[in-house]
C-alpha cells in the first residue's frame, strides 16, 4: 500500500489493485471506496499512520457497485458502524441482493479483461448500504459535498463534487493512466458513460481524484474537454 498526501486534508491510498481516498475535517474522515475485499487492514494502518484513528470515520461513500470499489466496504463499516452511502440504483448490489450487470466489452477491453484477471478479482462481501443516494444530494463534508448522477459505468455510478475546496471524485468514468485521460474501461453503457464523462467538464474543479490512475490537477474542465474531443458522439 501507498499513502500518497494530495492536499493537507485528503490523502489517496493506493490499495494493489485500486484506490480509495480519505478526507479530513476538523471533526470527522469520510472514506471514498474501499479498494477489494480484505483492503480494510491496509486501509485501518493508512489512517492510523496519518495520526488519526480509525474510530473517527463518520461515512463511507461508495463511487459504484464494483467489488474493487466496495469489496471491504463490510469490514471498513464494522469498526464504529460508520455509515455506507451509495446510489439507488447499486444500492442492491453491494448488499448481495443483485449480481450486478456485465460490461459491454469491446473487442480491445476483452484482451485487458483478461490480462487483469477481473474475473479473479474476490467478491465483494454484501454491505447494507445505510443510505441511498440521489443526485443533487449534499453530504455533510469538505463543505458541502454534492452528489452527481453519472450513469453508464454501472446504472448508479456517482461522482462526488465539493464546489468549496474544487475537488471532485470521478469514480470509474474517469481514468488517467500512462498520462492519458479518458472514460474508464468496462462500462455497462459506454455510450452513457461517453456522456457522464462530458458532464463532468461542467463542474468547477482543481483537482479531480479518478478510480484508476493518477489524480488530474489544474484546469479538471478544460482537460476534460480537451479529451472529449476524440470521443464518440
Amino acid at each position: 500500500m501507498q499513502i500518497i498526501q494530495l492536499r493537507p486534508e485528503l490523502h489517496m491510498l493506493l490499495l494493489g489493485f485500486g484506490q480509495a481516498y480519505l478526507w479530513r475535517d476538523s471533526d470527522s474522515l469520510t472514506l471514498i471506496d474501499t479498494g477489494t475485499a480484505g483492503s480494510g487492514a491496509d486501509i485501518a494502518a493508512a489512517i492510523e499512520s496519518l495520526g488519526l484513528r480509525k474510530e473517527d470515520l463518520h461515512r463511507v461513500i461508495v463511487t459504484h457497485g464494483h467489488n474493487d470499489h466496495y469489496g471491504s466496504a463490510a469490514e471498513v463499516r464494522a469498526w464504529n458502524g460508520a455509515p455506507v452511502m451509495a446510489h439507488r440504483l447499486d444500492a442492491p448490489v453491494i448488499r448481495g441482493e443483485d449480481p450486478g450487470h456485465r460490461p459491454a466489452l469491446a473487442d480491445w477491453e476483452r484482451e485487458l479483461w483478461r490480462t487483469l484477471r477481473i474475473d479473479e478479482l474476490p467478491p465483494g462481501p454484501p454491505c447494507p448500504v445505510d443510505r441511498e443516494l440521489e443526485d443533487g444530494a449534499v453530504l455533510d463534508f469538505g463543505g458541502g459535498a454534492k452528489v452527481v448522477a453519472i450513469p453508464g459505468h454501472t446504472g448508479g455510478s456517482i461522482a462526488i463534487h465539493l464546489p468549496g475546496p474544487g475537488v471532485l471524485f470521478t469514480g470509474d468514468t474517469v481514468a488517467n493512466v500512462d498520462k492519458r485521460l479518458m472514460p474508464g474501461v468496462f462500462n455497462e453503457d459506454p455510450g452513457r458513460t461517453v456522456e457522464s464523462f462530458r458532464a463532468l467538464a461542467r463542474l468547477d474543479a482543481s483537482l479531480a481524484c479518478v478510480g484508476h490512475g493518477e489524480p488530474v490537477t489544474g484546469d479538471v474542465p478544460a482537460a476534460l474537454r480537451a479529451a472529449s474531443a476524440a470521443l464518440p458522439g
